[in-house]
């Protein structure tokens, strides 16, 4: 049995089986996306999903779905799934499916009758392009398949309308055909692995309804394109398969090619496998750099998620080279000392005051990993210096080093650290001034960049900034520490010192270099775990605070004042767990290993495989945000090393058996 798997009572239970999403992708940046039933819920969702670089290098929903029928003794059995207004579903091919896995790839079987069909999905590692193989694995008479491709050519945020300067003519490619709705795109070729006979009947499909969409408060109907429908006999035990690609591919090849990429893929029998795949698709490489998509279906590149990603997505899965790389490709796009938080070129956002501190962090996890102290520093060394200098110096949106030695930044208007939700143009978490968060990163900049400097016998460089960073650890204490409440102020500017309790202060004590002693690291731990810990991650707001919103529903604007005012978020677990071992020694073992273990479900609850952004911190915590996100599965992985670690250290002890897990 698959390690992720649903059968026929909850296929064709839709209340159930639309909330559960696939998402496959390649390292051109190319990905597909849709339910478990194969019906569309968003307008992100398709089965080719491609860069344009001839519009705007983002990424178009050019294949949106596919209508596979069965046809036998002049009986047709549409297998699709789409929904129409009023509630109207059709055709209703769900009523078919028999059995979800996911190991190694998305399989659904449908049985329709006495035909048993079998269909496999995946995207082809290094290119633009979607493979679908179908295999007949029973019959009793001469069997068709008839193929409709619904094509939408737009960007993947936007939405098709039918329109009059639409292309709807066609080339005959071997084995299919290729199209090209609109200037600008690159043609889109659909060739199967035998030759098809296709019929060119090109017509309009009218408001199919996105009912994701709609519960997020956008528009959320559609029109789509069919040119017209392929038709191909099979045979009992034949397979055939379908490519969906921009480039024409030889349809002699296409079976072995299927093969190979099946072969190449690591089974998703365990939740550890499921984080190392669902890391690796968040990895693209094209024109000889690498990016991380931030998330799917709507992020993009970010660079404070890059840095907080980047070690566990390469360095726990061992690929240091992409690491590097990463890296690499982001110092080249800094201005000044700060990174692009969001966008490229000339549209790149360096709005966040965070972003470059991270960059240290992560070079630290880097050595820690390789040792390579000659080859980071050589390597990043002077982007290090760059971003130390420029923020003592000052620069943009009001960062600045003040005479205590730690960073305020911002103004009224600006949202510069990670709880950065805009609505209504203001900030919903204002938090301008000493930040707690960028000021233990500060610190561990510091010190780390001092570290490193002496490592490589730069004498100069050390001593520069170790008295910076002895500065910084006494005004830290005497700044932010609340005598009364024994935890940490989120933010502090001039007078106003906000006791609202949030994680941020968490990394005050997880990151490598500690600012707290012992006894207040363990305050600070246990007030979080009794206040803030769920099951499904770190909240980001107290429930008992006034402005605590522990459901994720609504609006984007509901959504957005519920995303940093109570959700859970995954990534901060790692922080938690890290902290809490590093304090409290190997006999907590069995408390975080059962806290690790209840993500176990989660892979199994919304996009498969793999974690979503965040959970409401209200019970169930369900899953909100994106449906695959690189922090959330990044800090799984090390989460899984940071165990080993301890585990490992602590072989020769006996376990504890000390604490429980409460869903709070």
């Amino acid at each position: 049995m698959s390690y992720i798997q649903f059968d026929k009572t909850k296929l064709i239970n839709l209340e159930y089986s639309l909330n559960r999403e696939i998402i496959r992708s390649s390292r051109s940046g190319a990905y597909a996306s849709t339910t478990i039933v194969g019906a569309n819920t968003r307008k992100y969702h398709g089965l080719l999903v491609a860069p344009q670089p001839g519009i705007d290098d983002d990424l178009h929903v050019l294949l949106a779905s596919m209508d596979e029928t069965i046809i036998q003794r002049d009986a047709a059995f549409n297998l699709a799934l789409r929904k129409y207004p009023d509630g109207n579903w059709n055709p209703k091919g769900h009523k078919y499916i028999r059995d979800f896995a996911s190991d190694p790839i998305p399989t659904q079987i449908y049985r329709v009758g006495g035909v048993v069909l079998k269909k496999e999905l995946l995207l082809v590692k290094n290119a633009d392009q979607t493979l679908i193989r179908y295999t007949l694995l029973d019959a009793h008479s001469p069997t068709t398949l008839r193929f409709m491709p619904f094509l939408a050519f737009r960007s993947r945020h936007s939405l098709c309308k039918s329109n009059i300067y639409v292309d709807s003519s066609y080339r005959e490619e071997k084995a299919g055909i290729s199209m090209r709705l609109y200037i600008g795109y690159s043609n889109l070729y659909m060739q199967f692995s035998k030759e098809p006979a296709y019929v060119h009947n090109p017509n309009w499909y009218y408001n199919i309804e996105y009912i994701r969409e709609q519960e997020r408060g956008y528009d959320f109907t559609e029109d789509q394109f069919v040119p017209g429908y392929f038709e191909l006999p099979i045979k009992k035990g034949e397979s055939i398969v379908f490519s969906a690609s921009t480039q024409p591919v030889n349809p002699d090849r296409l079976k072995a090619l299927f093969s190979r990429e099946v072969k190449s893929r690591i089974p998703r029998n365990s939740f550890i496998n499921c984080m190392i795949n669902s890391a690796q698709q968040f990895v693209v490489e094209r024109n000889r750099k690498a990016d991380l998509v931030a998330g799917y279906p709507w992020h993009a590149k970010q660079g404070r998620d890059t840095f907080i990603s980047l070690p566990g997505i390469a360095l726990e899965t061992g690929n240091h080279r992409l690491f590097r790389t990463v890296m690499q490709t982001m110092v080249t796009e800094m201005r000044g000392p700060l990174f692009p938080q969001s966008g490229t070129g000339q549209n790149a956002s360096y709005q966040a005051v965070d972003t470059p501190l991270w960059f240290f962090w992560a070079i630290h996890q880097y050595t820690l990993r390789t040792s390579d102290y000659t080859g980071a520093w050589k390597l990043w060394g002077d982007a290090m210096r760059t971003v130390l200098e420029g923020y003592i110096a000052g620069t943009a949106f009001h960062i600045r080093v003040n005479d205590l030695g730690l960073i305020e930044a911002g103004d009224r208007g600006t949202a510069l650290t990670w709880m950065d939700s805009i609505v209504g143009g203001q900030p919903v978490t204002p938090r301008n001034g000493m930040a707690v968060e960028v000021n233990a990163l500060w610190y561990n900049a510091l010190m780390f960049y001092s570290f490193l400097a002496e490592k490589n016998a730069d004498e100069l460089e050390q001593e520069k900034y170790v008295e910076l960073a002895l500065k910084v650890r006494q005004s830290f204490r005497e700044v932010f520490w609340n005598h009364r409440g024994r935890y940490l102020y989120d933010c502090v500017d001039g007078d106003f010192k906000d006791e609202t309790i949030r994680p941020n202060q968490l990394l005050a004590v997880s990151l490598p270099f500690r600012l707290m002693s012992d006894e207040e690291s363990r305050q600070i731990l246990d007030l979080i775990r009794t206040v803030l810990l769920t099951t499904r991650g770190v909240r980001s707001l107290s429930p008992h605070h006034p402005d605590y919103r522990g459901d994720y529903v609504g609006d984007v604007r509901q959504r957005d004042l519920s995303a940093h005012q109570g959700a859970a978020w995954p990534w901060l677990t790692s922080h938690f767990i890290e902290a809490w071992l590093g304090i409290y020694g190997a006999e907590e073992l069995p408390f975080v290993e059962k806290l690790f273990a209840l993500f176990d479900d989660a892979v199994k609850e919304c996009g498969l495989g793999t974690i979503s952004e965040l959970y409401e911190g209200n019970p169930p915590h369900r899953p909100g945000g994106s449906f695959s996100f690189a922090r959330s599965v990044a800090e799984m992985l090390r989460i899984y090393e940071v165990i080993k670690r301890f585990s490992n250290a602590n072989s020769d002890n006996e376990p504890s058996e000390k604490t429980e897990i409460k869903r709070t």
